[in-house]
């Protein structure tokens, strides 16, 4: 049963597909695995097949998709391959962006990964919505890549970024009570290195942050 998707705004806009399909997973509608029907995306989306063959083949350069011939196309699986390959790359990336951005930073872009983290201990201490959680999670990496200004860096960190948020996806829904207990301290500790004269230890901790990341959801894949 495929979920109910809103209307494309403009028939045969494939960025436009893949930006909703993507948004689609990220909601938790297609899970991991799950087949993504080129008919039923169709009809869904009110779009031709060749629009929805074109966004999923962005999503498979992204990472999200993967297609096999006579089988069509799903969403990735969460495998420990994968797990191992995607945050081995993105902690040298983000101890990279990190060390980066220190350099550069200014008080009004360390004001700003500072309300971020002021609105993920707000979620904390409410709700505790856990893709809402991930959105500020990934909205301050994401800052921390647009500080440091370097063009391919972020192009490197857009190669991971659709698998990451899935993975992190994943982490949340097998393990919501670690990760809610350590998101806040753990970014709030990376903006304040982030405003030291310290690197090193901000580029230890900006490893470390994404190294703690996949063993817990390794942890809790072997369960």
């Amino acid at each position: 049963m495929t979920a109910a998707l809103p209307k494309a705004k403009k028939r045969g806009l494939a960025t436009e597909v893949a930006d909703l399909v993507r948004d689609a997973i990220f909601a938790g509608h297609f899970p991991p695995g799950a087949p993504l029907r080129e008919i039923d995306l169709a009809a869904s989306l009110d779009v031709s097949r060749g629009s929805v063959r074109e966004g999923l083949a962005l999503l498979e350069n992204e990472g999200l998709v993967r297609s096999a011939w006579h089988r069509g196309a799903s969403v990735i699986d969460v495998t420990r391959q994968d797990v191992e390959e995607v945050y081995t790359l993105r902690a040298a990336l983000d101890r990279l962006a990190a060390t980066t951005a220190h350099a550069v930073a200014d008080a009004g872009q360390l004001a700003a990964l500072d309300g971020l983290v002021e609105e993920m201990a707000a979620e904390v201490a409410g709700a505790a919505d856990g893709p809402r959680l991930l959105a500020l999670d990934i909205a301050f990496h994401d800052r921390i890549y647009d500080i440091a200004g370097n063009r391919r860096l972020n192009s490197a960190w857009r190669a991971v970024r659709s698998p990451t948020y899935l993975f992190q996806l994943r982490r949340i829904t097998v393990g919501h009570a670690h990760y809610s207990a350590r998101v806040v301290a753990e970014h709030r500790e990376l903006a304040r290195l982030l405003a030291s004269a310290d690197r090193e230890t901000l580029a230890a901790y900006a490893e470390e942050h994404v190294d703690a990341a996949r063993r817990g959801l390794l942890k809790h894949l072997a369960l």
